[in-house]
């Protein structure tokens, strides 16, 4: 007498993967882009020609106006009525075309190469994208321009030791103006996000930053005197220079103003590149 086992029947019922699923929410986005912002090759090149341009060319303004301060000789051109900070900050002009490049890359690039395709199929609702790209690069902006200030400022006070214009970290507005150029390159960085998002092009975001930091005050110095001094003072590079400047001119804005007015055209910038983002297709 044998006896016969039957073999349990195969559970037909589907396999359900346990891979978890994940949200997308502000926090991982923000750091999808910090990722992203730093495993390009343009970030590392950028970033090092701002701090060298802020660095360099303040050393070298500081040790200009020491070597004729030394001889005995006038103090001419640029480095008339000049005082350390503005020594110090000296290549500001030249580091915030720097970040606003690096900027404009941020954006368009993604553009250029149709990576921004799987960006915005990662992330539906796109604003964040856009929250995000401006806050890395503000914050990186603001370390790496408030360092190279710094950097710049307590250098040269070596060589300007013992000049009219040698003056103290404590004195009078010193940290505000050093404070004030780190801002200022930061916001310009925010510029060039929202202009690379706007014009999706690198090469017409880079002509257009160019153009508001450096060719429409020139052409406004043309104008007028008093329709200079209406608009003049108003321009994004003409606030940002009442930011950080230790003293104003008369027809000057407030460092308070300044950062008011610049931040009018940074918002302003990013509401177009919101509207363009959520208006067109990728």
């Amino acid at each position: 007498m044998s006896t016969v086992t039957q073999a349990p029947a195969p559970d037909e019922s589907p396999v359900r993967s346990e891979r978890p699923v994940y949200k997308v929410t502000s926090w991982r986005v923000l750091r999808s882009e910090w990722s992203k912002f730093w495993s390009l090759r343009s970030t590392w090149i950028t970033l090092g020609l701002a701090l060298l341009f802020v660095l360099a060319f303040g050393l070298i303004a500081a040790a200009r106006y020491a070597s004729q301060s030394e001889a005995g000789r006038p103090v001419e051109g640029h480095f008339a009525g000049a005082t350390a900070v503005s020594l110090a900050l000296f290549g500001i002009s030249f580091g915030q075309l720097a970040l606003g490049v690096l900027g404009v890359l941020v954006t368009a690039g993604e553009y250029s190469t149709g990576t921004i395709r799987s960006t915005l199929a990662a992330v539906p609702r796109r604003l964040p994208v856009l929250w995000s790209k401006a806050a890395v690069l503000a914050l990186v902006a603001l370390a790496v321009g408030g360092v190279g200030a710094f950097v710049s400022y307590k250098a040269g006070s070596h060589f300007l030791s013992g000049t009219p214009v040698a003056l103290s970290l404590s004195s009078d507005g010193v940290v505000r103006s050093l404070l004030g150029g780190g801002v200022y390159l930061a916001l310009v960085g925010v510029i060039g996000i929202a202009l690379g998002a706007v014009l999706r092009s690198v090469a017409g975001g880079v002509a257009v930053l160019v153009a508001v930091l450096l060719l429409i005050p020139g052409l406004v110095a043309l104008l007028p005197s008093d329709w200079e001094q209406d608009l003049g003072p108003y321009l994004p590079s003409n606030a940002g220079e009442s930011m950080y400047g230790l003293s104003q001119s008369s027809d000057a804005l407030s460092p308070g103003a300044g950062l008011a007015v610049l931040l009018c055209w940074t918002l302003l910038a990013l509401a177009g590149a919101a509207y363009r983002l959520m208006r067109s297709d990728a």
